[in-house]
């Protein structure tokens, strides 16, 4: 297949992978500040609560690697647009949910999608773009990403103020139509007729020892009975899964030759950590804002400064890191976070002022995640060798998700009245936890990689 010069099409199709990837990002950002009003209708407790953004999550992390073979092997237009159709769909049911169960399932739904559309976006910006066009066309979806993390709090936030939670998931709907017009339109069906075969029997135990986990987790820290069962469930299905990647060797869905090297390990621990602690916390202080009095559309707005750094200065850290090396960046940026999130543990049990008690955290938070974010990528890429660096790619963006997965998992001994609340006292343990678990993920910084040499 010939690639297209980023002429009238390629705009096109590069408009349609900005606009599906972005409903998958405004869905992700949006549901933390509705979370206390859907508990609230729905009679939700600490572990719904959880399942709400578990639900969606779960899916999402243990297929996102097959939904990428999908689109290599049936073809990038196919797939893409599968995932937006199901996720659009999905969000209806969310809007249209009478209870927690149909709720959560249609999260599940929307789940299923985004590992669809994701991975689909990204292999359509490598096809129809070359060299120079394509950074730039990768650069401008990854842009358009963290813009719309950016602001969907803020309108989410709005959204549930105004006119009720059920709007936060009609947001996307309009996204998801105008991509699915641009992608019919101006993308092309093509597909990698050598590309390898989707690692069916890998999804499914990866699925299956992820959800008994994290099932086994939420029961356990909500008061439920059962949790050692499925966390042994759980052990069971992963140990099956990595004996089944073994035996597939380069053709399983996370190769296990990735982790024989240091780097690529170290790299996976700082992943796992550093968004296990973030995704805990901006998870939970939109929460706490929400039940201490403040409206959602300030809860959201308050973590604007957030992405607002990351992405003032990502530009900077990137250089930066190419000047002293990726090593020092990994290293003091998960130090940074670790203390934002350690400055948390100022947040009082009663007002809560942006300025003095939010902010400083906010920029501390942001400044680190900056520095870290940006060459963590490469370093990724570096630790491997060609034939596996989108493997390696897939395997640390899935590693992030599931992290933040571990993180819900628990925030049910944060949650106070059933899930109404956030105790404020655990909300303090939590964020001194959040810390050091970033904290620890700059010492796996420090030896993914060798100094750099001059």
């Amino acid at each position: 297949m010939t690639r297209r010069a980023p002429g009238k099409g390629g705009r096109g199709a590069l408009w349609a992978t900005v606009l599906g990837s972005s409903v998958a990002m405004v869905d992700g950002s949006v549901v933390n500040v509705a979370l206390p009003a859907m508990a609230k209708t729905l009679g939700a407790d600490a572990a719904g609560v959880q399942w709400i953004v578990n639900g969606y999550m779960l899916p999402l992390a243990a297929l996102v690697l097959i939904g990428g073979a999908l689109a290599d092997s049936l073809g990038r237009k196919l797939v893409f647009l599968a995932g937006l159709a199901i996720f659009a769909i999905a969000s209806i049911g969310c809007m249209a949910a009478p209870d927690l169960g149909w709720l959560i399932a249609a999260r599940v739904a929307q789940g299923v999608g985004a590992a669809l559309l994701t991975p689909a976006s990204l292999a359509i910006l490598g096809a129809d773009f070359d060299g120079e066009a394509r950074a730039k066309a990768i650069g401008t979806w990854a842009a358009a990403g963290a813009i719309a993390a950016a602001i969907g709090p803020i309108i989410g936030g709005w959204l549930v103020d105004a006119v009720g939670w059920r709007w936060v998931f009609g947001l996307i709907l309009p996204l998801a139509a105008v991509a699915g017009v641009l992608a019919v339109i101006a993308v092309d069906g093509g597909h990698d007729p050598d590309a390898a075969a989707p690692d069916w029997p890998g999804g499914v135990l990866a699925t299956t020892g992820l959800g008994l986990l994290v099932w086994g987790l939420t029961i356990a820290t909500s008061g439920g009975q059962g949790a050692p069962f499925y966390i042994a469930g759980g052990a069971a299905a992963s140990l099956a899964f990595l004996w089944w990647e073994s035996r597939c060797g380069d053709r399983a869905m996370v190769p296990l030759g990735l982790f024989g090297t240091r780097s690529f390990t170290a790299l996976t621990l700082l992943t796992f950590l550093l968004y296990a602690a973030l995704s805990g916390v901006l998870l939970l202080l939109p929460y706490l804002l929400i039940s201490s009095g403040w409206r959602a559309t300030a809860a959201g707005a308050a973590i604007l400064p957030l992405p607002l750094v990351m992405g003032a200065g990502s530009r900077f850290a990137g250089a930066l890191a190419e000047r002293i090396g990726a090593r020092w960046m990994l290293t003091v940026g998960p130090v940074v976070v670790g203390l934002g999130f350690a400055a948390m543990a100022i947040v009082p049990g009663g007002h809560i002022d942006f300025v003095p008690h939010v902010l400083p955290s906010m920029l501390l938070i942001g400044i680190g995640m900056t520095a870290a974010v940006t060459p963590l990528t490469n370093a990724v890429m570096a630790a491997v060798d060609h034939r596996h660096t989108g493997a390696a790619s897939g395997v640390n963006n899935a590693t992030a998700r599931i992290g933040g997965m571990v993180a819900v998992a628990l925030i049910g001994l944060v949650l106070t009245g059933g899930g109404r609340g956030v105790s404020i006292a655990a909300f303090h343990i939590a964020m001194l936890l959040a810390g050091a678990a970033a904290l620890v993920a700059g010492v796996a910084g420090w030896l993914s990689a060798a100094p750099k040499r001059t």
